[in-house]
């Protein structure tokens, strides 16, 4: 169960929208690697926000497709964009922390350039910003889409949700699962400064390893009720490319990080309350779900018995006793019995996973943790 169980819940105000020239600076970087296809939708759902000075910094990896040129061509439509290229490939962090480094916003926000902002996403945002100056991470819910961009979306937010920091850090300790896909956050630089600045090498969780960074120097806040971004799914993307034991692992990488375990994570490396404790939890929430993946690789017919064996010296890895990991019996009797393809002793841990998943599911969507 996730610990957040009270967080401070609020009423959302209006943002007070002020003269040009006086509104405050977001900067939003777009990394780009052949993506230039749908580049002009993501530059142009940045420009459209109202209620801010929005910039857009896109950093083109070495595309091999037209991005470059796409690029320039909206530079050159607009002085609210640069642009930033690359001679050679660098890979996604490299190229988020360069368009980092050219940012003069008080706010950043990551956009992938196959994403998209919902339209007065920044001013939503803001309007919690400013009514809790201890918050430096604010998100909302992503739309997840493949083909045509959607057209509806929920504008309206109906409350806000306020966390101390360490609370949803520990929240995302027990869970061992990331609670933002990334469009839908923006980020005060304030505290990304406090939290180490820049973006870890990570292959897939450098996004999680900085919000949980982020988290650990100030409160963190989410919209409930207003969709922040739409987040497109399709085949090239880096999150349909990860298979479900490399996911594991990723996050555990994450977490090293975090907690000072891994070499990149040494110099400057936070102090985080209770550091033992959550990294303890971090790993019991990993082994039981590789427990889970395990189980589920016997009951289904066709499964993995390779795989089933991956999950289960994961999970022995994480843990000092395995015999403590919730489902850790349940698995052994399925080692046991063998894999089955129509068991009806496997028919009960489906339907719970099943359960599970749609409870989580909704718990992400309107109070934005899992």
């Amino acid at each position: 169960m996730d610990r957040l169980t009270h967080p401070l819940r609020a009423r959302p105000v209006p943002l007070n929208v002020a003269r040009a020239g006086s509104l405050e600076r977001v900067s939003v970087v777009i990394p780009c690697f052949n993506y230039g296809r749908y580049l002009p939708d993501a530059v142009s759902s940045a420009l459209a926000q109202e209620g801010a000075d929005v910039e857009v910094i896109i950093v083109d990896d070495a595309s091999t497709d037209s991005s470059r040129a796409v690029a320039e061509r909206l530079a050159a439509a607009s002085a609210r964009v640069n642009v930033l290229a690359h001679a050679f490939n660098r890979g996604p962090v490299a190229t988020f922390n360069e368009g980092l480094a050219a940012a003069t916003g008080a706010y950043i926000i990551r956009l992938d350039a196959d994403d998209l902002l919902t339209p007065g996403s920044v001013a939503r945002a803001l309007a919690l910003f400013n009514a809790f100056p201890s918050v430096g991470l604010v998100y909302g819910h992503p739309v997840h889409f493949s083909g045509p961009r959607p057209s509806r979306y929920r504008a309206r937010v109906r409350s806000w949700q306020v966390w101390p920091g360490n609370d949803w850090l520990a929240g995302r300790c027990d869970s061992a699962r990331n609670t933002i896909t990334a469009p839908e956050a923006i980020v005060r630089v304030s505290a990304l400064d406090g939290a180490g600045r820049w973006q870890r090498e990570l292959r897939h969780t450098h996004d999680f390893e900085l919000w949980l960074r982020v988290a650990a120097v100030s409160d963190v806040g989410h919209l409930r009720g207003a969709d922040q971004a739409w987040h497109r799914v399709h085949a090239g993307s880096l999150s349909s490319s990860i298979e479900p034991l490399d996911d594991l692992h990723e996050r555990w990488a994450a977490f090293q990080m975090l907690f000072g375990l891994d070499r990149q994570a040494i110099e400057g490396s936070l102090a985080i309350e209770d550091g033992p404790t959550l990294l303890a939890r971090a790993k019991m929430a990993l082994a039981r779900e590789a427990v889970m993946l395990a189980s589920r690789e016997y009951d289904r017919g066709g499964g993995s018995m390779t795989a089933a064996a991956e999950f289960r010296r994961t999970a022995i890895s994480l843990v000092r006793d395995p015999r403590t990991i919730p489902g850790w019996g349940g698995l052994t009797r399925r080692m046991r019995r063998g894999p089955s393809s129509v068991s009806p002793f496997a028919l009960a841990p489906r339907l719970s996973r099943h359960v599970n998943a749609r409870i989580r599911e909704t718990k992400w969507r309107y109070w934005g943790v899992n």
